[in-house]
């Protein structure tokens, strides 16, 4: 089994998190879920954003690499969103990284280190139409990692929704959400 440590999204900890976890945990493995919000959860996507930008991104990132400290070395790292921002930060840095999911996001991997490293396997997964994905850079430096690294997938789910994998949130997609969730435990199950 794996042990996971899974970065929320930028409205928070919020149930939807919680039950994709859930469901990691019910497939046999252990899942440690960081509150990098300190509690707070927002309502709607600008509103968890506009609390990131105050709080400072870099400190709810350093609230991740600060929860990740006491997990061993072999650990796979999965990120929602704004969560890809740690979850990629240690994948890359962190010696050991077993694997990282990065979902609705993906940073070029410039951002924290010259290449991936070799051997971490690595899925995308992000909604085609997302104007967040698909128009912001992330698509481009997804299929930019995708192509540099053997051990990297990209998976693109037809819709416009971000965050579709939160089933708490109006932007859920059921079809898509299981799909990703299927693929997600099927990596896990493959890493042990």
């Amino acid at each position: 089994m794996a042990e996971v440590v899974l970065f929320h999204h930028a409205q928070g900890l919020t149930p939807g998190v919680e039950a994709f976890a859930a469901e990691l945990r019910r497939a046999g493995h252990t899942v440690h879920v960081p509150d990098l919000y300190e509690g707070h959860t927002f309502e709607t996507l600008e509103e968890g954003i506009g609390y990131a930008s105050r709080t400072g991104f870099g400190t709810v990132m350093e609230r991740g690499i600060a929860a990740a400290q006491s997990l061993g070395d072999d650990v796979v790292y999965v990120g929602f969103s704004l969560g890809v921002m740690p979850a990629q930060r240690l994948a890359q840095t962190r010696p050991g990284a077993k694997g990282a999911l990065l979902v609705d996001a993906c940073m070029p991997v410039s951002e924290f280190a010259e290449a991936w490293p070799a051997g971490v396997p690595v899925q995308v997964h992000g909604m085609d139409g997302d104007p967040f994905f698909a128009d912001e850079g992330d698509l481009d430096a997804a299929r930019e990692l995708t192509t540099a690294t053997d051990r990297a997938e990209l998976f693109l789910y037809p819709g416009k929704s971000h965050l579709f994998v939160d089933s708490s949130l109006p932007s859920y997609d059921r079809a898509a959400a299981e799909l990703l969730t299927g693929r997600a435990i099927e990596f896990l199950n493959g890493l042990r």
